[in-house]
């Protein structure tokens, strides 16, 4: 198993169908709970162990879900209200160094919870027009909303996999 990806890539071809967006919404409205319940009775020193060699530890992985789906919704709102905007990237390593990533992880767990109530709102609410809608990534050039809704449905099985993938093999 690749470490890094341990389910692989996001990888998709085509439009997205309207039964593919809503798998992928169901997707991110129940990532809260399934990361809530892969880091359910771990202790500190399990959080602050890297799930890969020079890899991000648990601690590090739940701060990160929080910083990211956060750009992420703001991205959203921004091609939502903007044309094509061009959105900022981040230094995500860099960000997972900052002492707010050492803070206990009950603190990003409610803050994704909160986040995703308000975003699975958002892309409940969406019609097709607005899946269309754009924004620039200054690395992957232009992106739809509704592929981007894809992007972060893998994103967080991603990171869930990380931590349960660690747990498996260390027997936690």
């Amino acid at each position: 198993m690749d470490l890094r990806y341990p389910i692989g890539k996001f990888e998709f071809e085509g439009e997205p169908t309207t039964e593919v967006l809503e798998k992928w919404i169901t997707e991110i409205e129940g990532l809260p709970f399934q990361l809530t319940k892969a880091v359910e009775g771990l202790r500190d020193e399990q959080l602050d162990t890297a799930y890969r060699p020079d890899g991000w530890t648990i601690r590090q992985v739940v701060h990160h879900v929080a910083d990211s789906h956060l750009n992420s919704y703001f991205r959203f709102k921004l091609a939502l209200t903007e044309n094509n905007p061009t959105i900022k990237l981040y230094e995500e390593g860099k960000w997972a160094e900052l002492p707010d990533s050492k803070l206990p992880i009950d603190i990003s767990l409610k803050l994704i919870e909160a986040l995703h109530s308000r975003w699975v709102c958002l892309l409940r609410s969406m019609k097709s027009d607005d899946l269309a809608k754009t924004f620039q990534h200054p690395e992957s050039g232009v992106v739809t909303l509704g592929m981007n809704i894809g992007i972060y449905a893998w994103h967080g099985r991603h990171h869930v996999s990380h931590i349960t993938s660690l747990r498996n093999r260390l027997g936690w």
